[in-house]
C-alpha cells in the first residue's frame, strides 16, 4: 500500500512533534571527530599523516537518538550506563548543552564507549574504539529501569538502541518492555540482529536491510519481498511489527491491523548520499515522536523517511530539525 503525505499534512505533524515525550533507554557513547588535512607520507611507515585542524565531540550511540527526538521539538529523556572515567564527563557536558535529560548510571571500572574518527577531506582515515561490552548486571539493570520510571509517562514513547555494548539483556528487556506496557507507552527497538529474540511484546523493530535480511532469512529486492521479510521479522521478534529501511529503496512497514498484517512502502527522498552515520538514529527518533504526535504508523514512517534523508546529507552523528524535514519534501 502507498499512501502519499501531503504537505498540509506533514505540516500538521510537524507542528504536533512539539512536546512530544520520547525515552531513549540503550548504548551511550560518545562520538569524536578529530578533522584535518593531509599534505603527506609518514616517513616511519606508507600512512598519511593528518594535521589537525579540528576536534568535536558530539553525542553518538542511544545519545544521538536522544539528541534527535530533542531537535525535531520533543522533550527526550536519555537513559543509559558510562564510566567512571572523563569521557563520561565531556558525554554529560555534551547532553546538557544540547537540552538532553541525561540519567546515566556510571559505573567505576567500566570505560565510557568512545567512538574516535579521524577525518580529513571529508573523507574518514580510520576509527578508534574505547568501549566495554560486557553484559550489566541485576543491580545495574534495577537502577536503569528505575530511572526510566520516574520520565516515562502516559502518551509517551519508548525507544531501545541496541548497539550490543551490554545494556539489552533478556532480563532487562523483559522488565522494561512490561513497565512500558503499564504506562501504556509503545517500544520502538533498533535492534542487533543476535539479540532480535529479546524484544517480546514491543511495538516495532526497525532493522536495516541487511539486519533485515539475516533475521529472516530472506534476500530483499522488491517490495514484495520486503512483504514477506517484515512479517517473518515480527513473527520471529514477537512485536507488532517491523519497519526496515532500505536505504536509497526507502522503507517498508509490516503492522498487525486488527488481526491481519498490512503493509506501506516509500521511496528515499532523492538527494546526495553524503554520510549515512548516525542515519538509523535519526529514522527511529523521528518515527517514535510523530507517533507519540498522533500520526498513523505508515504516516510516520513516511516523515522518518524525509529526516533520514537529511541526515545522510550531513557529516557524522548529526540531528534533524523540522525546518529541514520541510526543505526536504
Amino acid at each position: 500500500m502507498k499512501t502519499p503525505l501531503d504537505a498540509k499534512r506533514i505540516e500538521a505533524i510537524l507542528h504536533s512533534l512539539r512536546g512530544g515525550r520520547v525515552v531513549v533507554v540503550g548504548d551511550v557513547m560518545l562520538d569524536v571527530f578529530v578533522f584535518g588535512e593531509v599534505t603527506r607520507i609518514s616517513p616511519e611507515a606508507p600512512v598519511p599523516v593528518v594535521r589537525v585542524t579540528e576536534e568535536t565531540e558530539r553525542l553518538g550511540g542511544a545519545a544521538n537518538v536522544a539528541l534527535n527526538v530533542k531537535s525535531l521539538g520533543g522533550r527526550a529523556a536519555l537513559v543509559g550506563v558510562v564510566g567512571g572515567d572523563l569521557a563520561r564527563d565531556h558525554l554529560a557536558k555534551v547532553a546538557r548543552a544540547r537540552g538532553v535529560e541525561a540519567r546515566l548510571v556510571a559505573l567505576a571500572g567500566r570505560a565510557t564507549t568512545v567512538k574516535t574518527r579521524i577525518m580529513a577531506h571529508q573523507h574518514q582515515m580510520v576509527r578508534t574504539d574505547r568501549e566495554a561490552t560486557e553484559p550489566i548486571d541485576a543491580a545495574v539493570e534495577a537502577k536503569l529501569l528505575a530511572q526510566v520510571g520516574k520520565v516515562l509517562t502516559r502518551g509517551s514513547a519508548l525507544i531501545v538502541s541496541d548497539y550490543q555494548k551490554g545494556v539489552v539483556t533478556r532480563s532487562f528487556m523483559r522488565s522494561l518492555i512490561a513497565l512500558a506496557r503499564r504506562r501504556g507507552a509503545r517500544v520502538l527497538v533498533d535492534p542487533k540482529v543476535r539479540n532480535i529474540g529479546l524484544f517480546r511484546g514491543a511495538f516495532l523493530v526497525t532493522p536495516n536491510q541487511k539486519e533485515a535480511e539475516e533475521i529472516s532469512g530472506m534476500a530483499i529486492h522488491t517490495d514484495a519481498d520486503a512483504e514477506r521479510a517484515v512479517h517473518r521479522i515480527a513473527r520471529i521478534a514477537g512485536t507488532e511489527g517491523a519497519l526496515v529501511t532500505r536505504g536509497e529503496e526507502g522503507m517498508s512497514l509490516g503492522l498487525k491491523v486488527s488481526g491481519k498484517f498490512s503493509y506501506w512502502h516509500v521511496r528515499a527522498t532523492a538527494r546526495e548520499v553524503f554520510d549515512v552515520t548516525g542515519a538509523g538514529d535519526t529514522a527511529i527518533a523521528t518515527l517514535a515522536l510523530a507517533l507519540v504526535a498522533g500520526a498513523l504508523p505508515h504516516e510516520a514512517m513516511m516523515l522518518s523517511n524525509l529526516a533520514a534523508g537529511v541526515a545522510v546529507g550531513k557529516l557524522g552523528t548529526s540531528s534533524v530539525t523540522p525546518a529541514e524535514i520541510r526543505a526536504a519534501q
